[in-house]
């Protein structure tokens, strides 16, 4: 319940961001602990089946409702500079296939984006039928780059929706991976993942193979293409770079370019 409640206290925050002046290089020394995010203070008290629980609820929800009736007049509302950045010539991260596309730009080591994952969890459930959401590691160099690739690994192998929450809680709540407080090695990243099902020997080699390298080149090429400049960040169809005042409003924003892109493929 503590861990809830600080969670829920950092949502309230103004909107935080981090950027790739923020990615610290490979070699460099922890940051100082003001740097860590506000969470981080109760994790003397941080339930260790937090993460567990947030597994259990993902796997319980219910089907994803039904698309809504097409509004003509959607995102009408929306100023383009302030609520969102339209991306020149921009391109899904995969095809469409009749669906809208929701890619969230994230990465591990960011505390804004732990802070932004509870929003996100509770709303990526609730997205209708024919929007797809697609979680986009950034690679902004040292850490940042074993992550995404760890990322990608623990994909290969079916366990992203068991790790994803908890790898977030390890690093800014548990403390037990250093996140951008120094740099983990592949054993230490694979030995989490080996808490989670995966063989830490089988799953350090997986992210340093040529798969993994295709799909963390093509995930950079796709946040360069997208103008992407910090975590976290929204992208709707490959077009539209979702902007607001805080979490909820980036939410709400999103809301509405998918419900413009929808009327638009009408």
């Amino acid at each position: 319940m503590t861990q809830r409640l600080a969670l829920l206290s950092l949502l309230l925050l103004p909107l935080m961001a981090c950027s790739r002046q923020d990615a610290a290089p490979a070699d460099a020394a922890p940051a100082p602990a003001a740097q860590a995010p506000a969470a981080d203070t109760a994790a003397g008290d941080a339930p260790a089946a937090a993460a567990d629980e947030a597994v259990t609820e993902a796997a319980t929800e219910a089907p994803a409702p039904p698309p809504p009736p097409i509004d003509p007049n959607a995102g009408a509302s929306l100023v383009a500079g302030r609520d969102y950045v339209e991306i020149p010539n921009g391109q899904p991260f995969e095809p469409r296939n009749g669906k809208v596309e929701v890619v969230e730009i994230f990465g591990y080591v960011c505390p804004a984006c732990a802070n932004f994952q509870p929003l996100v969890r509770s709303w990526k459930a609730k997205l209708p039928s024919d929007v797809r959401f697609t979680y986009v590691p950034a690679l902004f160099g040292g850490t940042w780059d074993d992550y995404a690739r760890a990322f990608y690994a623990a994909e290969s192998m079916g366990l992203v929706d068991k790790t994803h929450d908890a790898l977030y809680q390890a690093i800014h709540i548990d403390r037990s991976l250093k996140g951008e407080r120094g740099r983990d090695s592949v054993e230490d990243i694979a030995a989490f993942y080996g808490k989670h099902g995966a063989d830490p020997k089988q799953f350090a080699s997986t992210m340093s193979s040529f798969a993994i390298n295709a799909k963390t080149s093509r995930a950079k090429q796709f946040a360069m293409r997208s103008q992407i400049t910090g975590t976290p960040t929204l992208v709707i169809d490959g077009k539209y770079l979702v902007k607001g005042t805080s979490y909820e409003n980036m939410i709400d924003n999103a809301e509405q370019l998918i419900a413009k892109e929808r009327a638009a493929g009408q």
